[in-house]
C-alpha cells in the first residue's frame, strides 16, 4: 500500500509502505560512511554562483562522486575478498572510482565498461593500475559480463548504485551540503541507477525533512519516471542522451525504494539543457563538467528558486566534445 504526494509539477513520488522502508539506508550508516572514506574522497566545497549553490563533486581524485561509494564499500571487504579481488561494470565514473580505491588499499580490480566508452574514462582506468574489458553497449551487456567474470574467477561484484554500502557512501554529499548551506531550501541530484539521490535524500530527510529533493535525469532516459508511473521499477527498451553516465537502462530496487520514500519530484531535462549547462558552469563558473554532471545544473537554472544547490556529480568529459560544448 503506497501514499501518494501531490506535487507542483514534474512526477508524482508515491511513498513506500513501512515494510518497505525498513531496508532503507539509515543516517548511522551514512554517517558511518563519512568516517570510512575521509582519508580517500574529498570533503567538496560547495560554491555559491549567484543564487545557486554548486556542490562541486568533480573535484573528486576521481572526477565525480562515485568515489565515495567505492571506497565505503572497498573499505568492508573482508580480508580474504580484498586477496582474490574485485569487479565493477560501468559506463565510467564508478568503474574510474574502483580502479582508484582498489589500487588506493592494494586491491586487484576488473573493471568492465561499454565498447563505447568515453575515452578518457577508460585512458583513466588503465592509469590507476584495473584490469579492462569492454562489453557491449547497454549495462545489461556489461553486468552479465562482469557477473560471468566474477562466478569464473572468484571475484567480488562492487554494484555501481543498487548496494546499502553504496548508497551510504553516495549519502555523504547530502551531510555536506547540509553543512556547509544551512539555509538550502532544496537540493537537485542526477539520476542514473539512483545511487546518489538514494543517499543524498536519506541523509538528507534524515536530518531536514524540510528540504526539498529533486532527482533529474534525462529525457532520453526516464527509467525512474517510468517507474514512479508504475509504481515498480521497470526496464527501458533503450535509451538515449549525451549524458553517458545516465544512460541505465533500470533504476535499483533499492534505489527505487528510497526515491519513493524520501524524493519529493523528479524532473527531466533535454540534452541541449545540460549542454547550455556545462558551458554555463564554465563562463560563469569557471568549473569543467561533462554532461551526466550537469544536469541537476540545468533543472536548477530552469527553476530559478532561490536557496537551492545543485550537486556537479562529475567531470570526465572527453576534451575535444568539451570544447564543442563550450564553444
Amino acid at each position: 500500500m503506497v501514499e501518494r504526494v501531490a506535487m507542483a509539477s514534474g512526477v508524482d513520488v508515491a511513498q513506500p509502505s513501512s515494510e518497505a522502508t525498513r531496508t532503507l539506508v539509515t543516517l548511522d550508516e551514512i554517517r558511518a560512511a563519512a568516517l570510512r572514506i575521509r582519508n580517500v574522497a574529498r570533503r567538496t566545497p560547495l560554491l555559491d554562483v549567484g543564487t545557486l549553490g554548486l556542490k562541486c563533486e568533480n573535484f573528486q581524485p576521481s572526477g565525480a562522486f562515485k568515489i565515495r561509494g567505492a571506497c565505503n564499500m572497498l573499505s568492508q571487504l573482508p580480508p580474504d575478498a580484498r586477496t582474490a579481488g574485485v569487479i565493477t561494470y560501468s559506463s565510467g565514473n564508478h568503474g574510474l572510482a574502483v580502479a582508484l580505491v582498489a589500487q588506493a588499499l592494494g586491491i586487484t580490480a576488473v573493471i568492465v565498461m561499454p565498447e563505447t566508452a568515453a575515452r578518457v574514462k577508460v585512458e583513466a582506468v588503465r592509469r590507476f593500475g584495473a584490469e579492462l574489458i569492454m562489453a557491449g553497449t547497454t549495462s545489461a551487456h556489461r553486468k552479465a559480463r562482469a557477473e560471468d567474470e566474477a562466478a569464473r574467477r572468484g571475484l567480488t561484484i562492487v554494484p555501481p548504485f543498487d548496494h546499502r554500502w553504496i548508497i551510504a557512501g553516495a549519502g555523504t554529499v547530502g551531510l555536506e551540503i547540509l553543512e556547509q548551506s544551512p539555509h538550502v531550501t532544496a537540493i537537485f541530484v542526477p539520476m542514473g541507477g539512483g545511487g546518489q539521490i538514494a543517499g543524498v535524500s536519506a541523509a538528507v530527510k534524515g536530518m531536514r525533512t524540510g528540504v526539498r529533493i529533486i532527482g533529474v535525469e534525462p529525457v532520453g532516459a526516464a527509467r525512474m519516471s517510468a517507474s514512479l508511473a508504475e509504481q515498480r521499477p521497470v526496464t527501458l527498451e533503450q535509451s538515449s542522451s549525451v549524458a553517458d553516465g545516465l544512460l541505465t537502462l533500470r533504476p535499483g530496487d533499492l534505489t527505487f525504494a528510497h526515491v519513493q520514500a524520501f524524493v519529493d519530484q523528479v524532473v527531466t531535462v533535454e540534452d541541449r539543457a545540460m549542454i547550455a549547462a556545462v558551458k554555463w558552469l564554465f563562463h560563469e563558473a569557471r568549473l569543467v563538467a561533462e554532461p551526466s554532471g550537469a544536469a541537476a545544473v540545468a533543472a536548477a537554472l530552469a527553476a530559478k528558486d532561490a536557496g537551492v544547490v545543485a550537486v556537479v556529480s562529475g567531470g570526465n568529459v572527453d576534451p575535444a566534445a568539451y570544447a564543442t560544448y563550450i564553444a
